[in-house]
């Protein structure tokens, strides 16, 4: 199983576990220590390791929470977000531009040309031009 099932199990584990005690009446610190243990399985989730020792699975190895999931290159952001391959992009510098609006945006000539050469292209040769 993934470790994020995992990590989720426990939440449901220790909540179910409050529940009994609750409903039992049990002595009012065993009912505090198992709401810390379920506050640490759902920080364990966020951020294992962050507070105090990580949670661990099999082979002693720590489990991966969400932000474990989401940070660093080989994250979700990074890997599959900002990674995507686009069509009809371009890499420039940003700079002011004392002839523009403050709602336009300058593009240099090579760059337009090259972006926009196959729109170009298919009206020339619409019109028969090309």
């Amino acid at each position: 199983t993934s470790d994020l099932n995992d990590l989720y199990r426990r939440i449901i584990n220790r909540n179910n576990r409050l529940r009994r005690l609750l409903e039992l009446g049990a002595p009012d610190i065993i009912v505090r220590n198992e709401k810390r243990m379920l506050q640490e399985a759902v920080d364990a989730l966020i951020d294992n390791g962050r507070r105090g020792r990580p949670v661990t699975g099999p082979g002693n190895r720590p489990l991966k929470s969400l932000s474990d999931m989401l940070k660093g290159k080989s994250g979700r952001f990074r890997q599959n977000l900002l990674g995507k391959r686009v069509d009809y992009s371009g890499r420039s510098v940003i700079v002011v531009g004392p002839e523009l609006k403050i709602y336009q945006c300058g593009l240099p000539k090579e760059m337009a040309i090259e972006l926009f050469k196959p729109f170009v292209m298919k009206e020339l040769v619409a019109n028969g031009t090309a």
